[in-house]
């Protein structure tokens, strides 16, 4: 194992790299984000929460989904367009409800394939799709799709929880393969009977309703220390992870296990004494679950390994995203 190797091509990661230029977006409508006064927390979370009264918010979010899966394999984008807006809800703690989309078709080909998808999709989460705008003449091939879902306000999972001590857990379903035509998506749902898909979600909603969770995102592009420094940066926080206690499944290089993005993956911190609980009922629902650090009060995420340490992410100096 060659450490240094391995945390460059982290850094090097495109689902790293891309994450830089949301910096711009936020910058430009950041005056806009909560001119209702009813937004409950800030720019930087897996979704935005509204609050609508009674303890309870509304969820919100959205994804894109990348040309490059649309062109190779369009049923897998449309699949894919549910399950990474599913997670986004779920990492917040909450029970998604229902999904818009809006697509541009310059390819009629792929139309039929991508709409089966996203039934498929709809079917195994049991989330329907419930509407959306349509450019059947694009000039290319789009999808992006909206969710939303609730919560109770005292509840929600954030990204900004993190605290100095607070344990460091991931968790993954290593019950899975990678997809046969693209090697980093980490595929636990598709061949997974749908309650037990629909649980893993149900099952993060219950620790977080019961307070046992701290602060967490969903896996995504990033990977997971990608996704892990997202969170740190957003609760301004930094910290050290040692790379074998990672959950991994032993038929996964770690360069390729540490920037896949698994259908049902998360990081989460919590306080110590909560920590054999979470893990023990996750594992009920086909998700490993181990502490694999500590969260400090730098501003840097180290990773160890057979008593060698690297800085993989600097928030001065090489952040994944920071918001001015």
């Amino acid at each position: 194992m060659d450490l240094k190797s391995l945390v460059k091509s982290i850094r090097e990661f495109e689902g790293v790299s891309r994450k830089s230029s949301i910096d711009n977006v936020i910058s430009l409508l950041k005056e806009s984000y909560n001119v209702s006064g009813d937004v409950v927390i800030d720019i930087g979370d897996d979704a935005s929460a509204i609050d609508i009264g009674n303890n309870q918010v509304v969820l919100v979010a959205a994804d894109g989904i990348w040309g490059q899966i649309m062109n190779i394999n369009p049923y897998w984008a449309g699949y894919c367009s549910v399950l990474v807006n599913v997670n986004d809800i779920a990492a917040m703690g909450g029970k998604p409800l229902a999904m818009v989309n809006i697509m541009s078709i310059s390819n009629d080909d792929i139309y039929e394939d991508l709409l089966n998808g996203i039934k498929d999709g709809c079917l195994k989460f049991g989330v329907p799709m419930v509407g959306g705008h349509l450019h059947p003449d694009g000039d290319c091939d789009s999808l992006g799709v909206a969710i939303v879902g609730i919560a109770q306000k005292d509840k929600i999972i954030t990204s900004f929880g993190a605290e100095v001590g607070d344990k460091v857990i991931v968790a993954i379903d290593l019950d899975g393969k990678p997809h046969e035509m693209f090697s980093l998506n980490w595929d636990t749902t598709y061949d997974k009977d749908a309650k037990l898909v629909q649980d893993q979600i149900t099952a993060v909603q219950y620790l977080a309703e019961n307070d046992y969770i701290k602060s967490g995102k969903d896996i995504s592009n990033p990977g997971i220390l990608g996704t892990l420094e997202m969170l740190l940066e957003t609760s301004k926080k930094g910290a050290i992870v040692n790379l074998d206690d990672i959950p991994r499944n032993e038929t996964v290089e770690w360069v390729d296990w540490l920037r896949v993005y698994p259908g049902s993956g998360f990081v989460f911190t919590a306080d110590e004494e909560y920590c054999e609980y979470i893990m023990e009922y996750l594992s009920r629902f086909s998700i490993e679950a181990a502490v694999v650090g500590e969260v400090t009060d730098s501003n840097s995420l180290y990773l160890t390994h057979e008593g060698e340490k690297i800085e993989v992410f600097n928030q001065d100096v090489n952040p994944v995203f920071i918001f001015k």
